[in-house]
């Protein structure tokens, strides 16, 4: 009989595709998969609707719970109280303080009854947690960021940081294995917790990738950022700057939603610094179609900033989804950033945010068409050869193995 495992995430599948390729690659390695998300998108339904389709696993979506603004409310009320009064905040009250589905996801997982629970997202640890308790089965943990490290200087960053190290505290010396997708944020998490991790890279899939490398764009340099909200704590007026110091014709597609109105401040800089019309601001795209997008670009953008510890340590889906399109990447000088970097060789330039004339003078440098195609060839050979998901899924396949191998008896590892 296959082992069954539980992936359990409080996003939507449309939102996680670190969800799909995992679900997929168990699913391919024999295992029995159920995959529990939630459907709270409007937005994202019908390509929620789609995977679900489509896919070779069993797929269960929860919807929203009436009481759950309500929930989080009374949860954050007692959570403030406990702390007041010097006592411990119990993980569950935690959870439910930071809005996240908990009761909807402990529901709906009494229901599903496997060998291993994988939960994705603070907010799915004491779900599956439960679950497994319940049903005598193994608990992993994907760690696509480091959660307890993403809280900012805003307020009220640090109650809630609190509350995801009371959650993580809880649950995560419980698990059978970790993976982190990168290794500064497994290490940040060994350090903070005693859990070793494996790496398993935010990757794509081979069959993401256009079917010819792209013959560059003439003249100047086409600049792609992507992500689902567009921010301006990712380094982007810092490049709008750059553009103005720039002696090669830039310009910048800038792709994600703009619900907050950030984008519109960045178009408003670009024509502070002389590059009124051209800076653009794209719809958001499926997960399925962001490599095919990339393609027709020069370069990609990957600018994390310091403005959390996880950004300080993360090594976004940007990066890679640049490398399987085949074009080369600027980064930013965070520390996992500038560790990846000597990887990458020609396909990465490393930057300084805070010297638009310094990027300014590597962009001018990639417009020269000898070291524009040297990247360009070198960011194609990574996606094929090293920065894919058909590699990178060994890493989680073996990860999941060895957590089973584990947990068997002796006499059942012999017969085994």
């Amino acid at each position: 009989m296959p082992r069954a495992v539980c992936i359990v995430s409080p996003g939507s599948l449309a939102s996680d595709p670190r969800v799909v390729k995992e679900a997929r690659a168990l699913h391919d390695a024999g295992y029995e998969v159920t995959t529990v998300t939630c459907d709270y998108s409007e937005a994202l339904r019908a390509e929620d609707d789609e995977i679900a389709a489509t896919a070779p696993w069993k797929v269960v979506r929860v919807r929203r719970a009436p009481e759950e603004g309500v929930s989080a409310r009374v949860a954050s009320t007692i959570a403030k109280a406990l702390e007041t009064a010097g006592m411990t905040v119990p993980a569950g009250v935690a959870a439910c303080s930071a809005r996240a589905p908990v009761g909807p996801l402990m529901r709906t997982l009494r229901g599903v009854r496997a060998e291993l629970y994988i939960a994705h997202y603070v907010a799915a640890l004491p779900a599956a947690a439960g679950a497994a308790r319940r049903h005598g089965a193994l608990l992993g943990f994907d760690a696509e960021d480091f959660h307890s490290g993403e809280g900012t200087k805003d307020p009220g960053e640090d109650f809630r940081m609190r509350m995801v190290e009371a959650v993580e505290g809880a649950f995560l010396p419980d698990c059978a294995y970790m993976t982190a997708a990168s290794p500064m944020i497994g290490a940040a998490y060994a350090e903070r917790y005693g859990l070793a991790s494996t790496t398993v890279l935010n990757v794509f899939p081979l069959a993401m990738a256009p079917e010819r490398q792209g013959q560059g764009q003439g003249q100047g340099l086409k600049a792609y950022w992507f992500s689902q909200t567009i921010g301006l704590d990712r380094g982007l007026q810092a490049f709008i700057q750059a553009m103005g110091h720039a002696r090669t014709p830039i310009t910048l597609d800038i792709r994600g939603s703009n619900r907050w109105g950030h984008g519109d401040a960045l178009l408003a800089l670009a024509g502070q610094v002389g590059v009124e019309g051209r800076v653009r601001l794209l719809p958001m795209a499926p997960p399925g179609e962001m490599v095919r997008l990339a393609a027709e670009y020069d370069i990609g953008l990957s600018l994390e900033t310091d403005v959390s510890e996880n950004r300080r340590i993360c090594l976004t889906n940007k990066i890679f989804t640049y490398l399987l399109a085949g074009i080369p990447v600027v980064m930013s000088r965070t520390p996992a950033q500038v560790k990846l970097a000597p990887d990458l060789g020609m396909a990465a330039r490393l930057c300084s945010l805070d010297d638009p004339v310094e990027l300014a003078s590597i962009l001018d440098s990639l417009a020269s068409p000898g070291a524009r195609a040297a990247a360009a060839a070198e960011a194609w050979r990574l996606g094929r050869e090293r920065y894919n998901w058909e590699k990178e899924q060994a890493e989680l396949l073996t990860a999941v193995a060895a957590a089973f191998d584990r947990s068997m008896p002796a006499a059942g590892k012999a017969g085994h």
